[in-house]
């Protein structure tokens, strides 16, 4: 009697096991399936575009600071095809990311990618930083001791330039990165997202009271057709958003469930008055990227570059799509850490380059004041006030700032850009305040 219950008792267990490997086969949970999009994608871009070996990315862009599951996510890597391949315990949650020439890599679920692509960017010229890509580093010891700090660099830094005046004075890179490898900027592509709107607005193509419904029609139908590109820019808009990482929600769901992202955060609701509420959405920018998009004929795939990188020399950027080939403008952008100092400068010039006024006048100084639902922490333009790690502003800095530790800082009245970019998660509670007011006492201030 014993062995007949036991015997069925087994026979119960394994069924529910192969229930369970079917299911997961059949239809994985979201939580899976974000985390190996999210390591396919990762993989991909820092293979493709970045030149980084896919296994040491893996384990230590991916794995290391991330979920516990992570650790059990494999990769194939297919250089021929320029796919990434990611799966959970090897067979579950398939994920693939596919590179595009100029346009970086994009997850695709269950659909193919357009046959666009861009040829590769006109390298700097030679000459100084920032018209070509030559540095004079300063000799100055207090400087220098500064760079050497790793404390004040922070966990994971891996690079760090220093612009005063216009020029670059110093700058450090952790092994295995120099001033050729492209990283990933994550929310500070926002910034960049505003500075694209700068543009279509200074050639008279846009507006910042501007609507939404041509993009999305729906809107005409709801309070929402009263939201304008300054509400959006302000992070002011009222939608509903969870910004949440870690977890299944809009902003994950968006970034690596999604083939059409735009159309998938315009899909929210009102949840609060528009102006009234601050509510960060990554959401946003890239809904943001779409109707920008939506002015130019062709789509603007080539526009950033046109209008913005080439302009200032940016030769390493490059903004990522979604399979519907809207910018992510929210999270994807990759550039060096020189090239992300030169869009730092161009803020700090007020949209002026070579001499070229490429934003309006005065629209960097309205992109710099303070958005009044935010409580003084938010600029209009896609920028922070309050500093790094959560500390309050200091003197008249704004900052760009993204996801694990990556910053610029810009400082008007020191004439300073500190670029700190790396791999350090918010849970190290890392600041790169610290690092500019050690800069700005080395120079005297």
């Amino acid at each position: 009697m014993f062995g007949k219950v036991l015997k069925t008792g087994i026979g119960v267990v394994v069924l529910g096991i192969v229930g369970l490997l079917g299911y997961l086969l059949i239809a994985p949970p979201d939580l899976l399936k974000v985390g190996t999009n999210y390591s396919a994608k990762i993989v991909c871009s820092n293979v493709f575009i970045a030149g980084r070996d896919p296994e040491e990315v893996l384990a230590v862009d991916v794995q290391a600071p991330g979920h516990p599951l992570l650790k059990h996510v494999s990769i194939e890597v297919d250089r021929e095809a320029q796919t990434v391949h990611a799966r959970l315990f090897r067979f579950f949650a398939p994920a693939t990311s596919q590179f595009r020439q100029g346009l970086g890599c994009t997850n695709v679920h269950a659909t193919s990618l357009s046959a666009l692509g861009l040829e590769a960017a006109k390298p700097a010229p030679a000459g100084l930083w920032p018209t070509g890509n030559d540095v004079a580093q300063s000799q100055d010891p207090k400087i220098q001791a500064v760079l050497s700090d790793d404390t004040l660099l922070g966990e994971g830094y891996r690079a760090v330039v220093v612009v005063q005046g216009g020029r670059i004075v110093a700058e450090r890179y952790a092994e295995g990165f120099d001033a050729d490898t492209p990283l990933l900027g994550w929310s500070m592509t926002k910034t960049v997202t505003a500075g694209l709107i700068g543009t279509l607005i200074n050639a008279g193509q846009m507006n910042v009271s501007d609507t939404l419904v041509d993009s999305f029609p729906e809107w005409a139908e709801d309070a929402r057709r009263d939201i304008t590109v300054a509400d959006m820019l302000a992070m002011t808009s009222g939608l509903q958003w969870n910004e949440e990482y870690g977890d299944v929600s809009d902003v994950t769901r968006m970034l690596y469930l999604s083939n059409d992202m735009a159309v998938f955060a315009a899909d929210r609701a009102l949840e609060a008055g528009i102006g009234t509420d601050f509510n960060y959405s990554s959401g946003t920018s890239t809904v943001l990227s779409r109707v920008w998009q939506d002015k130019l004929a062709d789509g603007g795939f080539s526009y950033p570059r046109d209008a913005l990188f080439e302009p200032l020399g940016m030769a390493s950027a490059i903004i990522e799509t979604d399979v519907a080939d809207t910018f992510i403008g929210s999270s994807y952008m990759y550039a060096t850490a020189r090239d992300w100092a030169k869009y730092g400068q161009f803020l700090l010039q007020k949209g002026v380059w070579d001499g070229a006024q490429i934003l309006p006048t005065g629209f960097v100084d309205w992109m710099f004041e303070p958005v009044a639902a935010s409580g003084g922490e938010y600029a209009k333009g896609h920028l922070w006030l309050k500093s790094p790690g959560d500390l309050p502003p200091f003197e008249d800095a704004v900052w760009l700032q993204g996801h694990d530790g990556q910053s610029i800082g810009i400082f008007p009245s020191r004439d300073m850009v500190v670029v700190r970019m790396g791999l350090t998660p918010s849970r190290v509670g890392y600041s790169s305040l610290p690092l500019a007011k050690a800069l700005i006492a080395a120079f005297g201030g």
